[in-house]
């Protein structure tokens, strides 16, 4: 559902600590499975792993997003809804 070169924008943190979750998301990541063998657990957004083949740009969780950011959208996001309806 992600058109190529999309830019995704992850503001959702999750945790995971179940090992077929992790599996299931990120099955052959080194890197990641390093982390997860020593904390228990890795973070994660709210996109799945596999869309961010398909962007041209995404922020990566955890890192990517911060506090004003998450403001802004929220705010952008009220102001396109209020311009929508008329208000």
């Amino acid at each position: 559902m992600v058109k190529p070169e999309a830019t995704l924008i992850d503001v959702g943190i999750n945790r995971i600590t179940e090992r077929a979750d992790f599996d299931r998301f990120f099955a052959g990541n080194a890197k990641r499975e390093a982390a997860f063998a020593k904390n228990g657990s890795t973070l994660v957004g709210d996109i799945h792993p596999k869309a961010f083949e398909v962007a041209g740009a995404y922020t990566p969780v955890p890192g990517g997003v911060g506090l004003l950011t998450t403001a802004m959208l929220m705010a952008n996001t009220v102001r396109a809804a209020k311009m929508r309806r008329g208000l």
